[in-house]
């Protein structure tokens, strides 16, 4: 049984997912304008978002599996994340001044390498330290600082303007001021928050049968796949019906990501042009939806707890999943930039309960010893969407979708209410089979 944490003990374990996810903003604001300041063309925009799901695919399982075999005086998972980190603030600082689009490319996989090191460590970091009574309030606080690092991450180029920048000032590749200032900022953000969790939240002693079990496990890469391969073969039930309702969803998030600055361009500005100003108009108001949204998502997260704790992580998640499907559809009718932040509450729930409830489901049905592994093999259920969306939305983009961005939009609300359905096929405990003094959607069943 592991000792209860306060709520500030969980509040500053989970700081460190600020940082995180200040630079996951950056990128899903950010790295489609800068992709077209520097020359891309519309219909091959997913291509070039292929490193955060490729690296994640490949890293992810791989870093996870390494943290549950590693032993070392800063604990298990500590130095997989602060190595990534340090790598993605190097990544953010470096990212602005990119002077060609093959650059901005390439230095996107080495960033979203970084923060793949980061991540599913530090989500089985989360799971060690915590009793299973409480997941559902540590990955919803997680989810909540996702929620406040990507608000913070969107809207820090228009909070520039505000205090009195140029928001036409742009550098020599067409890459606004603004936005060099806010990636400064990102880097910043990733290793101090890091640092603070790691002050304030050390790792839980091994026991000395623990230390024997990891040492007893035959060392070397190949072992390690191997790992990874058996998990999978063993992969609970729970955890492959959630496969499903991950396919829906990333693969409407990432078409949102990808085309809702461009469909807003069109819808409100009626600009298609890099260069005008519209276009960075429509930047900056993808940037302050998107931090509405979040901000929803940060205040969600958190009245969600004892709604979760109620009804559960299932009907949550299907509600908000409808919400936001319903929501991404109205997206294209809206002319009036205000009338936007309507459609963003749903988004902003759906995206709460994205970065939280499927934990809260996976977490009780995986064996303790192989959190990490589980848990970066379970990133494999977003960043597969995100790879077949990749490569297939070019293949329709022109032919099914009219070229139009809008449409893409529609057919990210359509996923949505797809996913809602789909959760509801997934087989957890009921409250009356769980065992006494644990919620029962902390514990699904095999």
């Amino acid at each position: 049984m592991k000792p209860r944490l306060s709520f500030w003990q969980i509040i500053n374990m989970n700081i460190g997912f600020f940082g995180i996810q200040f630079s996951f903003g950056l990128q899903q604001s950010s790295m489609s304008p800068i992709y077209k300041y520097l020359g891309a063309d519309e219909a091959s925009l997913p291509y070039l978002w292929l490193a955060g799901p490729m690296t994640g695919l490949l890293v992810q399982p791989l870093i996870g599996a390494m943290s549950d075999r590693t032993v070392t005086r800063w604990g298990r998972r500590t130095p997989y994340f602060l190595i990534g980190a340090i790598l993605c603030s190097l990544g953010l600082l470096a990212m602005p001044f990119s002077p060609t689009l093959w650059f901005a490319a390439s230095l996107l996989w080495i960033l979203d390498a970084a923060n793949n090191v980061t991540m599913e460590p530090y989500r089985a970091f989360v799971s060690d330290k915590l009793d299973p009574s409480q997941h559902s309030l540590g990955f919803l606080t997680q989810s909540a600082f996702t929620g406040l690092g990507q608000t913070l991450a969107y809207l820090t180029p228009s909070l520039l303007v505000w205090a009195g920048m140029n928001k036409d000032a742009v550098n020599s590749h067409h890459i606004p001021h603004i936005v060099i200032v806010a990636f400064v900022i990102g880097a910043i953000f990733s290793i101090s928050s890091i640092l603070w969790t790691l002050k304030t939240t050390p790792e839980l002693p091994l026991t000395p049968a623990e230390l024997a079990a990891i040492r007893a496990q035959p060392a070397g890469w190949r072992h390690t796949l191997a790992d990874v391969a058996s998990a999978i073969r063993e992969m609970p039930d729970t955890m492959k019906q959630l496969a499903w309702v991950k396919l829906f969803q990333w693969y409407a998030m990432f078409c949102y990501w990808q085309y809702i600055m461009l469909s807003l361009a069109t819808t409100i500005y009626g600009s298609t042009d890099p260069a005008s100003q519209g276009f960075r108009d429509a930047g900056l108001l993808t940037g302050q939806v998107g931090a509405f949204y979040n901000a929803v998502a940060f205040v969600g997260a958190l009245a969600m707890v004892p709604f979760t704790r109620r009804y559960g992580p299932q009907r949550s998640h299907s509600v908000c999943l409808a919400l936001a499907g319903v929501g991404m559809l109205l997206i294209p009718q809206i002319h009036n930039p205000l009338l936007l932040f309507i459609p963003m509450v749903g988004i902003g729930l759906a995206w709460a309960s994205i970065m939280g409830n499927p934990y809260v489901m996976l977490a009780g049905c995986i064996p303790p010893e192989r959190t990490g592994v589980y848990m970066g093999i379970f990133n494999m259920f977003i960043v597969i969407p995100m790879i077949i969306q990749i490569f297939t939305l070019p293949l329709y983009y022109q032919s099914l979708l009219g070229g139009n961005p809008e449409n893409v939009i529609r057919l990210a609300g359509a996923l949505m209410l797809c996913g809602a359905l789909a959760v509801l096929a997934v087989k957890v405990k009921s409250a009356d089979s769980a065992a006494p003094g644990q919620p029962a959607m902390g514990r699904a069943s095999h």
